[in-house]
Parts: structure tokens; sequence; C-alpha cells
């Protein structure tokens, strides 16, 4: 056998056993009559000793030959260390070696495998298979798969079945680009990678599948960023003959189990704040309650007093930052030109420094008296000590803004800690949203999302008032979990289609199937959807969500490993019936 333990199972308590490791040479240290090698595999670290008195010749040079990530197995007897680790549960023993066989060479590899490594991401996500050897990888997958297992346990107690629904399925006109696949058998027609499996749980309701989970992959062909993927993990789930409530609490209760399990946190109840209340108190719709500087509507108190910028603005918001008045002026034009920034887009920014004496000293002096900035700070609750930072504009660029700056000076001062865990659920969002370019609705989440049941009225008379019965799952400032009561009667459907601008046609087109399942006993129904590896990336105190999925793509949506996406050879593009406009 290969093994009778591994690396990291061997204790004081073995001393004297004979045992076989295998392995992968982590790092070695030869002091000239003694020879000692870290011998890991992903379980830990154990060291294999040698000794030139009474190691055999041969042994000693095979166990010196061997390089970093060769691949060993070594046969010996643990014997108690002299110098002890007690970095490592292994840190008490080491194996004094009799046998020894290199299972396989290895090249020198192009980054340390270590904690703490000196490749780059793109380096070593070209070489992931490396990569996935370090500790802080492979503990990622463990916690990944361990929120996975208790999902799945918490679901399973709940009498949630879970059902696989198809990958290849049709493209729909709403929400990000899909990604498409040819049909070789169907010339010139194409399938759709799904973006989630909304339709498809919807119509098990309808069959009469009432608690429906599954932990599936989705796919959204849109430009990414740290925490977004071209695919990604679903914690997909749906139930039937619930009403909001039930959602809740059902997935409330999910959360708390994962982190009783997984984290060892007891949460308590989790807060509810409307939408509405959100972007009033903090400028977006996922706000991070770890900290608070929330807004502070500053206009009536500013306008009027002879400052051009602030007269003409729609909103004067400001937020105070606890204990800054010693801000430096370079300190204060470094963040002038921050939310300056295309990202950001604020024309300009207003500070004042509530002094601890009790005076004020702002960019805006000539316009304020001392009495003035002393009411402002007053109403805006600034004490002796604390920075006010001010933008205006319109009311929802600016509350933007100024969201994106909370959120900075939240960081600077060490009010985001990873392992304090602030979650909270976001409700009554707007049904939908105008877009001006395209002169239409768009849903604010999707098509299927259900009115709350007073402002279903609202529907043919004043759309942007209506409230959508849906709900967001929020955590540390990230959206991790979004979902709705659906839509369960045709007309009702057929009518929110005609909003968004569908044609009778085209609705049944791409959706006759959900029309024609909702004649034939549609039972009222909800569900949600957690975003996993987000949910992972946060319980394991990173904001990228790279370093939690095995293999995952770059910035550009490739896969460095493999190379992908790549070119298809002509005879592939031939039978596809695909023609390229410009082959090169």
């Amino acid at each position: 056998m290969h093994r009778t333990h591994t690396c990291g199972e061997l204790r004081i308590s073995h001393t004297g056993q004979q045992v076989t490791l295998s392995g992968w040479v982590q790092r070695s240290r030869d002091k000239g009559s003694m020879l000692w090698i870290d011998l890991r595999d992903r379980y830990g670290i154990t060291q294999l000793f040698f000794a030139e008195s009474d190691t055999h010749p041969q042994l000693m040079e095979l166990a010196r030959s061997a390089g970093r990530e060769y691949v060993l197995k070594a046969t010996g007897q643990v014997i108690e260390r002299v110098s002890k680790n007690p970095q490592i549960p292994t840190g008490d023993i080491e194996i004094k070696v009799e046998k020894l066989e290199v299972l396989n060479a290895s090249q020198t590899p192009p980054f340390t495998i270590e904690d703490q490594s000196d490749g780059g991401d793109d380096l070593r996500m070209q070489w992931r298979y490396l990569d996935l050897r370090r500790n802080p990888l492979r503990n990622n997958l463990m916690l990944r798969h361990r929120i996975g297992i208790e999902t799945r346990k918490y679901l399973d107690s709940l009498g949630f079945l879970e059902v696989e629904t198809p990958y290849l399925i049709k493209s729909t006109p709403e929400g990000a680009r899909d990604f498409v696949v040819p049909s070789r058998m169907n010339p010139g027609q194409f399938y759709a990678l799904p973006q989630s499996p909304q339709t498809f749980k919807q119509i098990l309701m309808v069959a009469g599948y009432d608690r429906y989970y599954q932990i599936v992959r989705c796919f959204r062909d849109e430009d990414l960023r740290a925490d977004r993927q071209p695919e990604f993990t679903q914690i997909d789930c749906e139930m039937a003959f619930v009403e909001q409530e039930d959602i809740l609490n059902t997935f409330e209760g999910m959360v708390r189990h994962l982190f009783k399990t997984v984290k060892g946190i007891e949460l308590d109840t989790v807060p509810r704040m409307t939408y509405d209340e959100a972007m009033r108190r903090f400028g977006c719709d996922k706000p991070d309650l770890r900290f608070g500087m929330e807004f502070q509507d500053l206009t009536a108190a500013m306008q009027g007093k002879g400052f051009g910028v602030f007269d003409q603005a729609q909103v004067v918001l400001g937020i105070v930052v606890p204990g800054c008045a010693g801000y430096t002026r370079k300190q204060l034009d470094e963040l002038t030109e921050w939310v300056k920034r295309p990202q950001i887009g604020a024309k300009g920014l207003v500070y004042a420094l509530c002094q601890p004496d009790g005076s004020f000293k702002s960019s805006v002096d000539k316009f304020y008296s001392p009495d003035q900035w002393k009411a402002i700070a007053g109403q805006a609750t600034a004490a002796p000590g604390d920075l006010m930072l001010i933008l205006s504009g319109d009311d929802l660029s600016t509350r933007r803004q100024l969201s994106e700056l909370r959120l900075l000076m939240g960081s600077r001062l060490g009010l985001r800690a990873p392992e304090n865990f602030k979650p909270l659920w976001v409700v009554d969002f707007p049904l939908v949203e105008w877009n001006e370019e395209a002169q239409r609705w768009f849903a604010m989440h999707h098509p299927f999302t259900a009115p709350k049941p007073e402002h279903f009225s609202y529907l043919g008379t004043d759309p942007g008032l209506a409230r959508a019965n849906a709900y967001d799952f929020v955590l540390n400032g990230v959206e991790i979990g979004g979902g709705s009561i659906r839509i369960h009667d045709r007309t009702i459907q057929s009518q929110m289609f005609a909003l968004l601008g569908f044609t009778p046609e085209e609705a049944k087109k791409q959706f006759g199937f959900l029309l024609n399942a909702f004649e034939y006993g549609a039972p009222p129904h909800g569900g949600i959807a957690f975003g996993f590896d987000r949910l992972c990336a946060l319980f394991g105190g990173q904001e990228s969500i790279r370093d939690f999925i095995a293999f995952p793509k770059n910035n550009s949506g490739r896969d460095m490993m493999i190379d992908a996406p790549s070119t298809l050879d002509q005879h592939q593009l031939t039978e596809l019936n695909i023609a390229l406009t410009n082959p090169s």
C-alpha cells in the first residue's frame, strides 16, 4: 500500500509504530550528517528524518536528490522529535526513514508552494494545480465543501427535494447576456446556458414538488470583477403555498444554521429594512451595517446661503466621520480627487472639520458663518473632533457617490472587520424601473416577480409606484441572496410581460410553456437564490470569490490553465453551420 496514515494524523501516541506515508516534498534541510524532509499531503505535514550514522548511503543519496514537490513514499518508525514544532499537529514526532521511494519527480515550481506565495494572480491561475496545493486554497475549498454539506442537511431536514434542471435551455431577452451553444442537429438554432433555473423551478411548483432546491451552476456573459465569474454557483430554492414571511423565516433559519455549524457563531435575529429606507440612510440597497456614518440630509440647512453648487443641487447630503478632524489638507485633497474619479463621478467634495475647541474649518467658509456651521453640525450630530464630508447633485447619483465614500472611510478606519457579521433583509423593492435610453420599463428583479398584493392596481395606472413582493439577503454590504413571491396567474403574468414591452407573440414565443402551465392549477409560490461563491468568500473573510472556486476564470473570462476560450477548427465550424465573418 502507498500509505498507512496521512501526513496529518500521527501523534506522540503513535511512537514506535512502523508506518508508510506518501506525499509531496514541501522543503528539506540538509545539515551534512543529518537530513530532514517535510512531507505534505492535503491533511498536513510530517517530518522525515535521515541520519548518516545509521542510514544506508544509497538511501541518503536518494533523500538528498528529492527536490521540492517530488512525490515520495517513505516507510519507517515513528519517533519523538528532539526539537518539537508546536505550530503543526504532528510537531511532536518524526519518521526515522528506513525505506524511500520516489513515486514521481518534479520540475522546480514557478512559484513557492507556501501560504504566502511569491506568485502573482495570473501565474498562479496558469499553474492552478500547483496553487491548489497551498494551504489557503485547500482551506477555502474545505470551507466550501462544509457549507455545501450543511446547506443540504438543513434543507433536507425541512423536506426540500434536490432536483436537477437542464443546462441547455432557451435564450431569454431579459437580464444579462446569455452564453449560447449552437445545435448541430438543428442548423441555425441555439441553446443558451441558464442564468438561473428560474422558470424550471416554477414549473416544478406547478408539478406539485412544493419544496425544491439545487446547488446549481449558472452562467452569465457579463463584465467581470472580483466577485463575479462567467460561471458561478447558486443555492437555488423554491416553495409552494407560501407567503413572503414563510420564505424569510425559512432561509434566515438556513443562514443561522450555517453560521452555527460552520463558524460556531450564534446570529441574532436578522433585522429588516425597506428599500426606500436603505436608500435614504445609506444610499444603496445593500448597506454595510458594521458601522454607522448614516446619511444626513443637509439640503434645507445648506441651501440659500449663496453657495451656487449647493443652491442648484437637488440634494445636499453628508456623512460624519468620527474622530477625523485632524485630517490634513493633503488627505482632504486626496479624498476630493478620489470622489472625482470616473468610477465615482462627483464634481467635488465639501468638508468641514469640527475642531476640538468647538470651532469649525471648512472648504466653503466664506459662505457659512460659525453659527451656521454649529447648527449644521448639530443637525448632523457631529461632535468636536469629527469630520463632515458633503456631496451634492441629483438625488440618485449623489446617494450612490456618498455610499462609495462611506465605504471607503469605513475601510480606512478599520470598521469593516471580516469576522464581524451584520446580516440584513432588504424588502419592498420597486417592481420596475424606467430606462430613459430604451424608453420602457424594466423589471427590477425579473419578469416573474409579483407586486405586493395591495399594489396590483398600479400595473395599469402608475407602475413606478408598485412595490415588489421581493427581498434580498445582505451580509456585510454584499447581496448574497435574492428572491420574490412569483406571479402564478396567467392574466397577471401576461399583463407584466406587456408592461415590459413584450408583444403577445413575443411573450408566447419566449414563455408560452410557463403561461400554459399557469392554466393547470399553479399554486402560490416563491423562492430565493443565494450566491454560493460569495457566501463562501464572506465566511472565509475575503472579498474575492476567485480563491473559493477550484478552477476560476480571470477578469477577461479566460481559464489561464487550459487556455479557454479557444478557436475551433474549420471542420467543427462547418458541422455546426457557423460561418465566421472574420475568421482571423
